[in-house]
């Protein structure tokens, strides 16, 4: 059994069409990130049926880029990742400054260390997040 069959195979995320025409799919570790991504990008409410699904990061749009509403996102990531992403053990989850080196622009970089249970592979994601629209 390969690390994809213990992981699982889907849609890739975002959603695209591969060289052949079909929606694009995603295995092993890669599917896992996208799973990452999708719980992470994902609004509070915006799934009928589920409407606790996500991390809600869009609250957080619009929001100072302090300490305060930096912990608060890292947070609200750490939660969201515990309840909805069984096949990791979650590291570190930090929201740090943007590269710009002011404190207060906009930008936000969103770290999240986990490491995949059914193989013990350490993985890492970055994301650059702009807090206040037009604001760099």
């Amino acid at each position: 059994m390969s690390n994809a069959d213990l992981i699982g195979t889907g849609w890739a995320f975002p959603i695209r069409i591969d060289g052949r025409g079909r929606i694009a799919t995603s295995r092993g570790p890669e599917r896992v990130q996208d799973a990452i991504w999708i719980i992470v990008k994902t609004s509070l409410g915006e799934r009928l049926l589920r409407p606790e699904f996500g991390a809600g990061i869009n609250d957080f749009l619009f929001q100072p880029n302090s300490p305060l509403v930096r912990e608060q996102l890292a947070d609200a990531i750490r939660q969201a990742l515990l309840q909805w992403e069984p096949r990791i053990d979650l590291g570190n989850v930090r929201v740090e400054p943007g590269t710009g080196g002011k404190e207060f622009s906009s930008e936000v970089l969103v770290m999240i260390d986990y490491r995949l249970r059914a193989t013990n592979e350490l993985f890492n994601i970055v994301y650059p997040l702009y807090l206040e629209e037009g604001a760099r």
